[in-house]
């Protein structure tokens, strides 16, 4: 039993940007909002650290500060995109029109 204990991993401390990470924004004084499945995580980086997460090929910028993770995203539907299963609690964030048509592309080539 204590061995699945330790296996467990605290998303809050120990999360993965790549994988576990719908979308984030990026703050004053290098604040960054993670926003998870089912949580938000706020975090100080440094400059360095911030920069190479802007440059994530895995990560488009819908509107300032504002950056999405093309692999977690699962429709582009009514303005909004859509992480997971459509529904009452879905995780989504509105995105302008102009910038839609350059995600499906992007994503038209992560999936093919």
């Amino acid at each position: 039993m204590s061995s699945i204990l330790l296996e467990a991993r605290n998303v809050y401390e120990d999360f993965e940007v790549e994988t576990d990470i719908l979308f984030f924004k990026v703050g004053d004084h290098d604040l960054v909002i993670f926003h998870g499945r089912n949580y938000n995580i706020k975090k100080r980086m440094s400059a360095q650290q911030l920069n190479r997460l802007l440059k994530s090929s895995n990560f488009y910028q819908v509107y300032s500060g504002c950056y999405v993770n093309l692999s977690r995203i699962s429709s582009i539907e009514d303005d909004c995109i859509f992480f997971g299963e459509k529904g009452l609690y879905a995780k989504n964030i509105r995105v302008p029109k102009r910038k839609q048509e350059s995600i499906r592309h992007l994503l038209k080539d992560l999936r093919s």
